[in-house]
């Protein structure tokens, strides 16, 4: 399955639509207004499913997930020099990646989950997600989110 992540040329909080192959609306993320990151997601039917929020107050970013109001687990950034590093706190889950973190693979043991390209020469941020199994689609789509939410708060 292949998404398209595509951030809102003109919005005053994060907002983002994702496509499906066929051009068709599979989700919709709207930022909200909140201490920290706070973006939730819909499907393409307008309903709200999951949440992805930033915790404040720590000292690495950290940001919780969840689909309804089930926690379903966070993905906080490690202490790292050089290269950029994600702790997964979700389904054994873990990313690896490019040193830009533009492109990379989130892997369950040593299965690849999805990976992760960011197409250059946009207005705005657009990712291509190609997700191995469609039923990982939700959460893959929530690691891209706060990666993201991350990367923004620092540059």
């Amino acid at each position: 399955m292949r998404l398209y992540f595509k951030q809102r040329f003109f919005s005053w909080f994060d907002s983002y639509d994702i496509y499906n192959e066929d051009g068709s609306t599979a989700f919709t993320v709207e930022g909200k207004l909140a201490w920290g990151h706070c973006l939730h997601i819909l499907d393409a039917a307008g309903r709200h499913i999951a949440t992805v929020k930033e915790r404040v107050l720590t000292f690495l970013p950290k940001f919780e997930m969840y689909v309804g109001d089930t926690y379903i687990g966070c993905i906080q950034k490690e202490f790292t020099f050089f290269k950029p590093r994600f702790n997964i706190d979700c389904k054994g889950w873990e990313v690896e990646g490019s040193f830009m973190e533009w492109d990379y693979t989130i892997r369950s043991g040593g299965r690849a989950v999805a990976t992760v390209s960011k197409e250059l020469f946009h207005w705005t941020d657009t990712y291509i997600i190609d997700v191995s199994d469609p039923a990982d689609a939700l959460c893959a789509l929530m690691l891209v989110l706060a990666i993201d939410a991350e990367k923004c708060s620092r540059g």
